[in-house]
């Protein structure tokens, strides 16, 4: 059941829900040039030159290390180097990388351009997720200006929260009205995110820093940039153009003036980072919509390709320096392939591949450790597989990558004990969506004792019958070039897409996509984190700003979230029409008690209550 972040809001049947991400990868085949490449292990404890010792001393080097957490990203010719290196005492886990395509190194002078592998640019590690992008819906409504008071040019001038006081709206000094796309904002109402809710108490501050680790985030959109942190935001991947067997991967690497494969930290060339981004903190501006944590500071934290692929390596590094710089809160709405359960003991993986989940799991948790105990508050999407985690359940994805290494994708029997990175991680605040009538989505998974809250994630059936509602999804920034290059804006400009909408303020537009998925309730919920700690955060002594341990932020949103009960009865039957004819009938199990159980966990996040 493959574990796909973000539904577009589109028709999906059954056998999408399942695989669609995995239909649109490509084959990949072994790397070539300078031997294998592994990720691997330093055991606890031991220094970072001691295990790079042992590494030269197995015949391999070292191409990128993270020495916070010990895990490196290592190449060796020699086929016994994994053998040699695991029976030092001195490492912990040795993984076989996949090498998924080619980087062209840009050509410089007194040099020829040539070919290198991916990972030796330093976008290493095990291979990594889809993000979907599924067929486009029709829409209630339409394709996508603004409507009648909603948007357009004259508008009245708002307010900004960029920078205030979190107590300044309750005295009158600052006048709040809504964003023109507010009426279509049904998830802010949902949790009390508007004008006369959380807004007039809190916005959040902008020395609360939000870490997004997605597909990057589009900087140049005007309902982001008010917001977004040039400074401390970073790019931790590398695009790869072509896989292994010359079919398009990233796309061409388009960046001037040397057409370099590393973008800069403001782009986002594939629009589910933007989207997560903006449901966080698009500031109060009189243009489009409104964030959770209109005042929060977004800093962009690259770890996804512009495929859609997460690498392990850049996740490590990427939560390593949110902690080392005084990030409040990441949202991470993916999970770390190839596999989308990690298990260290099931009959059905070879030796080689449940060493390879094993280092995933240890990897990943090292990082997690890391930032936690800086005060970083971690929060995570469940997944869209349908799936009760707490059960038995059946995967069909993993590996993604085919005839790789040997490896076939194949169906898997998974047990509780099998692993979901990050989400299943130690700290982790996994969160569910619900849909407009507050029912848990149809996609979304769940299981009692996994899922940790729930937010609005969108759910185009829901209280549409068996028909489809694009508005049933959730609206947040689009980034205007790739709506073109997807051919969705007219000559003008306008949308002609049904789920891409125009919102206008003189001169000065934006564009913004509906979008359904637990990418799309967790970082709800991360906004409704950043304002806790905008509100009762204590100051940072190492980096400035404000800080709050991360448990006491999770007590804060279990104590003031929304207590939501299993249905009656307990067995919840989803009905859908299927676009090629015929429904599909699935009937999903929730578990639990009315403080905490399998659909809601402790309940649906409240802004309003979190900071009153």
């Amino acid at each position: 059941m493959k574990r796909v972040i973000v539904i577009a809001a589109a028709a999906l049947a059954a056998a999408t829900l399942a695989v669609q991400a995995q239909a649109r990868r490509p084959d990949t085949a072994p790397g070539e040039g300078r031997g294998n490449e592994y990720v691997v292990l330093y055991r606890w404890g031991v220094s970072a030159a001691d295990a790079r010792r042992a590494v030269l001393a197995a015949g391999g080097a070292v191409v990128r290390e993270n020495t916070a957490v010990g895990v490196a990203t290592v190449t060796a010719a020699s086929p016994g180097f994994a053998g040699a290196l695991r029976a030092d005492p001195r490492i912990e886990g040795v993984a076989r990388d996949v090498v998924i395509g080619r980087v062209p190194q840009p050509a410089g002078p007194g040099r020829a351009g040539r070919e290198g592998r991916a990972g030796a640019g330093g976008t290493g590690g095990l291979l990594s997720a889809a993000v979907s992008s599924a067929p486009r819906a029709a829409s209630a409504r339409g394709a996508g200006e603004a409507g009648p008071g909603e948007a357009g040019p004259g508008e009245a001038r708002y307010a900004t929260a960029r920078g205030d006081d979190p107590d300044l709206a309750d005295s009158g000094a600052t006048a709040l009205r809504p964003e023109p796309l507010a009426g279509r904002q049904w998830d802010m109402r949902q949790i009390h995110a508007t004008v006369t809710g959380s807004y007039r108490r809190s916005r959040g501050t902008h020395d609360v820093l939000v870490g997004v680790l997605d597909t990057g985030v589009d900087a140049t959109h005007p309902d982001i940039a008010a917001n977004y942190n040039f400074k401390l935001s970073r790019n931790f991947t590398v695009d790869v153009p072509t896989d292994a067997n010359g079919k398009e991967l990233d796309g061409p690497c388009e960046q001037e003036p040397d057409k370099s494969c590393t973008d800069p930290v403001t782009v986002d060339e594939n629009g589910h980072g933007t989207h997560v981004a903006s449901s966080i903190a698009s500031p109060i501006n009189g243009l489009g919509i409104a964030g959770v944590a209109p005042g929060a500071s977004i800093v962009s934290l690259r770890v996804g390709q512009d495929s859609g692929y997460f690498f392990l390596q850049p996740t490590v590094d990427a939560l390593t320096y949110a902690a080392d710089n005084g990030v409040d809160v990441v949202n991470m709405s993916y999970y770390v392939d190839p596999w989308l359960f990690n298990c260290t003991d099931n009959p059905a993986d070879t030796p080689e591949e449940r060493r390879e989940q094993r280092t995933v799991i240890t990897a990943v948790q090292r990082a997690l450790d890391y930032a936690h105990d800086r005060n970083v508050t971690l929060v995570s999407a469940v997944g869209n597989g349908a799936s009760d985690y707490t059960r038995q359940v059946l995967d069909i994805a993993s590996p993604d990558f085919a005839r790789v290494a040997g490896q076939r994708s194949r169906n898997r029997l998974i047990s509780p004990g099998c692993l979901s990175m990050p989400s299943e991680g130690d700290h982790v605040i996994a969160i569910s969506a619900t849909g407009i009538s507050g029912r848990k989505a149809y996609y979304s998974d769940y299981g009692d004792g996994y899922v940790h809250l729930a937010a609005p994630g969108g759910d185009v059936y829901d209280t549409q019958g068996r028909t489809q509602n694009i508005t049933r999804a959730t609206l947040a920034a689009y980034p205007r070039a790739v709506a073109e290059k997807q051919g969705e804006l007219a000559p003008d400009g306008s949308p002609r897409a049904d789920d891409v909408v125009r919102s206008c303020r003189g001169r000065v537009c934006g564009y913004y996509e509906y979008l359904q998925g637990t990418s799309m309730a967790s970082p709800r919920a991360a906004g409704v984190a950043a304002l806790i700690v905008s509100r009762y955060g204590v100051p940072d002594p190492v980096h400035g700003g404000k800080t709050l341990a991360p448990d006491v932020v999770e007590r804060r949103l279990r104590a003031t979230a929304t207590r939501r009960p299993c249905p009656v009865p307990p067995a919840h039957t989803y009905v859908r029409r299927l676009i090629g004819g015929g429904e599909l009938t699935t009937t999903q199990v929730c578990e639990g008690t009315s403080i905490r159980n399998g659909f809601f966990g402790y309940g649906v996040v409240d802004a309003l209550r979190a900071v009153s």
